[in-house]
């Protein structure tokens, strides 16, 4: 498989390193706009770059015909956009606030445990997320989208940050930013009794590299065009 990767930072670097181990073969890396007339020959794009930049590159090989993943969060007020252009191009898209197996397990936990709470009115639920002091968005991408799954199985109407009054219908997220941490969230259901907490952590990048390889591997051999996520490449 030959990979295109923009936006080469920590995040890339790990991921060509992965994909080699895999037996993929780099062609194309860049930090800037990315040239689309040398990354053409790839397989498929790897989009890890910053909010302000990713629905451009997005945009750019979907009207390429270039398969593209993307970890990039803070930009999805115009994932319609994008969804729109993957269906007038034919083309395939596959996004993810976070490509962790363990990651996404976590998703589905959280989601049969906010199934569970709906009807226990004595609890309350706030999240809390941890990542490195270079990280641009607060909250996460991943916080957001554990958010939004609680909000479609309870009553709860939003989410807030910084966290608003106690007796809101929003879920309070509280966001860190501290040196040397890759991603720690935490799900806690608060009551006068007790609390329930559920928590991922992330010891390092590895998790999120080799997802987004697995996820490229999936989309390059996907017949069918239109977006995806990562419950498609798991299947669950």
């Amino acid at each position: 498989m030959k990979i295109a990767i923009i936006g080469y930072g920590k995040m890339g670097q790990s991921i060509e390193q992965i994909a080699q181990g895999r037996g993929h073969n780099v062609i194309y890396k860049t930090n800037e706009k990315p040239n689309l007339s040398q990354a053409k020959q790839a397989d498929v794009a790897i989009e890890f770059s910053i909010p302000e930049a990713a629905f451009d590159n997005i945009s750019e090989c979907i009207k390429n015909q270039i398969p593209v993943i993307s970890g990039t969060t803070g930009w999805l007020d115009q994932f319609e956009d994008v969804a729109r252009l993957v269906e007038k191009n034919h083309s395939k898209f596959l996004y993810a606030s976070n490509f962790s197996i363990g990651v996404n397990l976590f998703f589905k936990l959280n989601s049969m445990l906010a199934q569970m709470m709906k009807t226990q009115k004595e609890y309350k639920v706030d999240i809390s997320e941890i990542h490195h002091l270079e990280k641009k968005d607060a909250p996460s991408g991943t916080a957001i989208s554990l958010a939004e799954q609680i909000i479609e199985h309870t009553n709860y109407k939003s989410w807030s940050h910084p966290p608003k009054a106690k007796n809101s219908k929003d879920i309070p997220i509280k966001a860190f930013r501290e040196k040397g941490i890759f991603g720690t969230h935490e799900i806690s259901y608060r009551s006068e009794i007790d609390d329930i907490e559920i928590k991922h952590t992330a010891h390092n990048r590895k998790g999120f590299a080799l997802g987004a390889v697995l996820a490229s591997e999936w989309i390059v051999n996907q017949k069918n065009h239109g977006c995806f996520n990562m419950n498609d490449v798991l299947n669950i």
